[in-house]
């Protein structure tokens, strides 16, 4: 019995300390406003600095408008974004955090050099998350930035963080990056809708990350993307990452929040309306350990998987991904060498890729899908299975014997690579590629070839049915060794061991 009270009085003791620490701040009980006009960023920051100074809590938005400029997370703090709440970011630069001295500023953009120049930001944390069906507001962001701006440029900003989640907000208009991730490990972003003018989730030298249930319409830039720059100093990899059950588009910006899905905007073009799942540009670490699966990219350019600035791309699988109105390549792939990098890191590598159950619709003419590494520096140990892909066609005959330029220190882009000798698939610089049951076909005819292979090493090409015209090959090989053809619609089966030239 005396056992028992004890236990009771100590209860009764934990429950009234832990009533005494306040774990819980509604913004509007300790000074914020959020009447869309007074400036809350000192009262905001306020309460999270004295949350943080007891060990931490949950800072609570309710409905209303926050404008404010920087708010600077702290550990274990949780900013809850109500229904109904928004956090705008205000047109007044001196509200903001300057950019910080960065590491250098040679081997990467601007905007991954500095992280304080952002609206919400934390460096050095843990257990942090942004949550809640609210929405933050970039309205006072700008989309670039450069030495010795002060203007804020990024929405949410983290860098060298760890355990870090954002779930169920929505992002209108997030500047230069929605979401900067730099450094940032166990990382989880669920259930997003960011509409915005410029990058969606940029997810930099982080580990251990989970992309899920995500829409992002960025017509300016990409919606997400992973990179491995020198903006920590160091190369890190980006790695053990998992993106399911995602939508990427290019529409107008703010047409997805308000569901109009327009396509009104006057400068659209091939190199706009980007809004792709991509990795790289910036790639110094490497990426390693990646799967997506599950994905619709609808008006915007397709998969793009490169490596250029010396670091590896390597155990990568993508699966279930549907494309419809793509407005360049499909599927690109580069091992290039840009080198924007210190001297130290030598040309990368691209290998153990596998593609499968992708379907693409209304296809630009111009480019087909890339895929090309560099002279001695092959793309490895590349499949693609089950694919179909429907270009528009329409393609100048002209082109089928344009010699491409290895593009070798350019910026990978496709749209660089202008209008291609083949339609469908252009292979360059590849060795172990294996090609089992693909479909294209176009819907105006196409004089040029389904199928380029240049410098291509050891290749199984099984059950394809590629539409051509009349007068058209099946494919065009060049300085291909080892190749394997069989069950092609329309054509014999073939082996060959060597060929310096041959028409299929």
């Amino acid at each position: 019995m005396k056992f028992l009270l004890t236990v009771i009085s100590f209860s009764f003791l934990f429950i009234s300390n832990a009533q005494s620490q306040k774990v819980f701040y509604n913004v509007k009980e300790f000074g914020a406003k959020g009447d869309g006009t007074t400036m809350d960023t000192k009262a905001i920051n306020k309460i999270i600095e004295d949350a943080a100074a007891t060990g931490g809590g949950t800072i609570y938005f309710p409905a209303g408008n926050y404008l404010s400029g920087s708010i600077r997370l702290k550990n274990n703090i949780c900013l809850f974004i109500d229904q109904g709440a928004v956090l705008i970011a205000a047109s007044d630069s001196t509200e903001f955090d300057k950019p910080e001295k960065s590491v250098n500023d040679t081997y990467q953009d601007y905007g991954h050099s500095h992280w304080h120049n952002s609206f919400i930001w934390g460096e050095k944390l843990h257990d942090v998350s942004i949550i809640g069906t609210g929405m933050i507001w970039g309205k006072g962001l700008v989309r670039s930035g450069r030495n010795g701006d002060q203007k804020p440029n990024k929405s949410i900003s983290l860098l060298l963080c760890r355990n870090v989640i954002i779930k169920d907000i929505s992002i209108l208009h997030g500047g230069w990056f929605a979401i900067l991730a730099t450094g940032v490990d166990n990382l989880t972003i669920d259930n997003l809708k960011v509409d915005t003018n410029r990058d969606g989730f940029d997810i930099d030298c982080c580990k251990n990350v989970r992309v899920s249930n995500c829409t992002v319409n960025s017509p300016f830039d990409d919606g997400i993307c992973l990179k491995s720059s020198f903006g920590l100093g160091y190369a890190k990899a980006t790695e053990n990452v998992t993106i399911t059950n995602c939508q990427v588009s290019g529409y107008d910006e703010g047409s997805l929040l308000d569901g109009t899905f327009k396509r009104e905007y006057k400068r659209y073009s091939d190199s706009s309306s980007t809004g792709r799942i991509k990795f790289g540009t910036e790639s110094n670490g490497g990426f390693k350990n990646i799967t997506i699966t599950n994905c619709v990219f609808e008006y915007c350019r397709g998969l793009a998987l490169e490596t250029v600035d010396g670091a590896l791309l390597e155990d990568v699988t993508i699966s279930n991904i549907t494309m419809r109105d793509i407005l360049n390549a499909p599927i690109f792939i580069r091992l290039g060498a840009r080198m924007r990098a210190p001297d130290s890191l030598k040309i990368g590598a691209c290998r153990r890729i596998i593609l499968s159950n992708i379907i693409a619709y209304n296809v630009d003419w111009r480019y087909g899908s890339i895929i090309s590494g560099l002279p001695g520096h092959e793309i490895e140990d590349l499949q693609l299975n089950n694919i179909r892909i429907y270009f528009k066609g329409g393609g100048p005959k002209d082109s089928i014997n344009r010699i491409v330029p290895e593009y070798e220190n350019d910026y990978p882009e496709p749209y660089r690579w202008k209008i291609m000798p083949s339609y469908g698939f252009f292979f360059r610089h590849v060795r172990n590629l294996k090609l089992h049951d693909v479909q294209i076909s176009f819907m105006k005819d196409d004089p040029r070839p389904p199928f380029i292979l240049d410098d291509v090493k050891g290749a199984i090409l099984y059950d394809i049915q590629a539409q051509k015209s009349a007068d058209a090959s099946f494919f065009m090989l060049k300085n291909v060794q080892d190749i394997d053809i069989q069950k092609v619609k329309g054509m014999k089966d073939v082996n060959i061991k060597n060929a310096e030239k041959k028409d299929l």
